[in-house]
């Protein structure tokens, strides 16, 4: 991995942030308290339109769930740029994930791993975390995945 900010590791890897999501009601995409950044869970939204609908395990595969969940994931770095600048993230903390699950699904910590494997390249070291993956039985507007992220700021 080279020596460049989480921004340009980004870029090497053929990713760019989108747009901050708009919030579906009253919260903000990000907050910090201190050294903190806490994102409010973020859907696989692009241009402000949710990529897939349905429960993981009958409507979604796996494998396209954890796409999914690194869009969540990209969705959650722009909230704490806009908040913070990208390059400020000292670490990544958490990561928490649902997944919307088809009964008898329990492949949720495979699908979260797209976010996990995501920040571990943008990251390296800094973005080795604690997580939970929980599997519901609905997100917002039918969203296949969330993620939220907590982040630590120098």
């Amino acid at each position: 991995m080279s020596e460049t900010g989480p921004a340009a590791r980004l870029a090497e890897l053929g990713l760019s942030l989108p747009p901050v999501a708009t919030p579906l009601a009253s919260y903000v995409p990000a907050v910090r308290s201190g050294s903190w950044v806490f994102t409010s869970g973020q859907l696989p939204t692009v241009d402000g339109k949710l990529l897939r609908t349905g429960k993981v395990g009958a409507d979604v595969s796996p494998e396209d769930a954890k796409e999914l969940a690194q869009v969540c994931a990209l969705n959650a770095l722009a909230a704490i740029d806009a908040l913070v600048g990208l390059d400020s993230i000292t670490r990544i903390v958490k990561v928490v994930g649902f997944v919307a699950s088809a009964p008898g699904f329990g492949g949720q910590p495979g699908v979260v791993n797209g976010a996990s494997e995501l920040l571990g390249a943008v990251f390296g070291e800094a973005g080795i975390h604690a997580r939970s993956a929980v599997g519901v039985s609905d997100l917002p507007i039918d969203s296949p995945v969330e993620i939220e992220l907590q982040v630590e700021v120098g």
